[in-house]
């Protein structure tokens, strides 16, 4: 049994949708087609349904997903007992933008240090167009940056974090599961703007309202952004894991926007092409073990009642670094 046919399985299952895990999984849409019917022949029996635009698990997929998923954590447990036998440099050069630095990061390496206990670690930050150059002249090792394209450069995929709409806990939106973009008009917004498609595309669902958002604060920094926001300057959009202490402490609480729904911040693993050297590839393996074990794969919405995408999360996380 191919174990890609399993890994798009628990894929699929995690996005629900064929065109996003190819998209996830860097391959075409009938390449993932194909790897699900060649493991439905093998099972003998059909694994999704389709239910409108939905794609949902059949009885018979259900009940093997539990084992899709311990076959790629076994597999992956084995390369990493034998990868973490190679030798091993004694300092590794990380660049990540500000948002990894401050909320994945500090959770992560120290973890990393125990796997990796002779390493030397040297972290520093920067926008991704920065980091590309850096990386490029050979001055870091590997970031945490946006996906880019570049020949030069493998891009893993590592982190996927949702954008939410967040409010503080005493307002009125806070007892909402979701409210439409027409709730924004006249409400006062605190503006994050970090630079990427998704954030222009919020800005742009404004433009068709009769009265759109008053944007009183513009900003470029997330920790600014959140906490304009907890002191009731307004409402505002956030990635989902800057906000996670607060929605844990019962501070702020996400809302989704119903039109806004499937916009999500991702971040990759990035490296030099020609890099083969035992801890780069070790780091992914690694990384990817330790945001499937850590909260950092639960959506903060999954504590409304959404226990099983929490699950789903982290099943895309251990499957992600199992397919290298």
């Amino acid at each position: 049994m191919n174990i890609e046919n399993i890994e798009s399985f628990v894929y699929i299952n995690h996005y629900g949708s064929f065109n996003k895990t190819a998209e996830a999984l860097f391959l075409s849409q009938p390449s993932v087609t194909a790897r699900i019917q060649t493991l439905e022949r093998e099972l003998g029996c059909r694994l999704f349904d389709r239910i409108g635009k939905q794609i949902v698990l059949t009885e018979e997929g259900r009940n093997f997903l539990p084992y899709a998923q311990e076959m790629l954590k076994t597999l992956q447990q084995g390369r990493q007992h034998l990868r973490r036998s190679e030798t091993l440099p004694q300092e590794l050069r990380i660049g990540s933008t500000i948002s990894v630095s401050n909320y994945l990061l500090p959770e992560l390496l120290p973890r990393l240090h125990e796997d990796c206990p002779g390493v030397h670690f040297k972290l520093s930050t920067g926008g991704t167009e920065e980091l590309v150059k850096r990386l490029l002249a050979g001055e870091i090792d590997v970031a945490f940056i946006r996906k880019v394209m570049h020949p030069s450069l493998r891009t893993a995929a590592f982190y996927e974090d949702p954008i939410h709409l967040y409010v503080r806990s005493d307002h009125d939106f806070a007892s909402e599961e979701s409210v439409s973009v027409d709730a924004l008009q006249g409400r006062k917004l605190v503006f994050f703007e970090c630079g990427t498609l998704d954030w222009l595309r919020i800005h742009r669902s404004f433009e068709a309202l009769e009265s759109p958002p008053d944007i009183a604060f513009h900003v470029d920094n997330s920790e600014t952004a959140k906490k304009l926001i907890l002191r009731g300057a307004g409402i505002g959009f956030l990635p989902a894991v800057c906000a996670r202490e607060e929605v844990r402490d019962g501070r702020l609480t996400p809302v989704r926007v119903r039109e806004l729904s499937e916009f999500a911040l991702q971040t990759g693993l990035v490296t030099v092409r020609q890099d083969q050297s035992a801890l780069i590839r070790q780091l992914a393996s690694i990384f990817g073990d330790l945001v499937a074990d850590s909260e950092l794969a639960v959506s903060p919405l999954s504590g409304r009642g959404d226990s099983a995408s929490a699950g789903r999360a982290a099943a895309s996380a251990t499957v992600r670094r199992a397919g290298g």
